[in-house]
């Protein structure tokens, strides 16, 4: 299992929106709206680092009202 988190920008006044949209797509552990430089802090998964880059993060950046992504896979797994 490979997982990552990814920190998202969106359009402002759409983080709340955003992240219940994210919460329900495939792969999605959590979805937080936050403050701060991010908007949207995600918790996903996946079995490899392939489908985490080919099925999960394409889907998450579809969501209308996203601006921005950076994904940041977790080294250790833990």
């Amino acid at each position: 299992m490979v997982e990552a988190y990814v920190l998202i920008q969106t359009e402002v006044g759409r983080a709340e929106v955003v992240a219940k949209q994210l919460a329900a797509l495939p792969g999605v552990v959590s979805a937080e709206y936050v403050t701060g430089p991010y908007d949207v802090v995600l918790r996903i998964s996946a079995d490899t680092l392939a489908a985490l880059q080919a099925d999960v993060v394409p889907s998450v950046q579809q969501v209308s009202g996203i601006t921005r992504t950076l994904t940041c896979p977790i080294a250790d797994g833990a």
